[in-house]
């Protein structure tokens, strides 16, 4: 479980930079609120789906 935890973990920087970079660079002032929240739901959403995923591989007991 832990790595799940990093992997979103790892993943929530990943988005957090880049919206720092688009904030930064005034990408953001040009898009409405609204588009915004959107983009960052559909963001979270797949970093979850990405990190159980990418979790624990099973093992098989042959």
């Amino acid at each position: 479980m832990r790595f799940i935890n990093m992997y979103l973990i790892g993943y929530f920087v990943l988005l957090i930079g880049a919206l720092l970079a688009l904030w930064y660079g005034g990408v953001l002032r040009q898009v409405s609120a609204a588009w915004i929240i959107i983009g960052i739901v559909i963001a979270v959403g797949l970093g979850i789906m990405l990190s159980v995923s990418g979790g624990k591989p099973e093992i098989t007991r042959e």
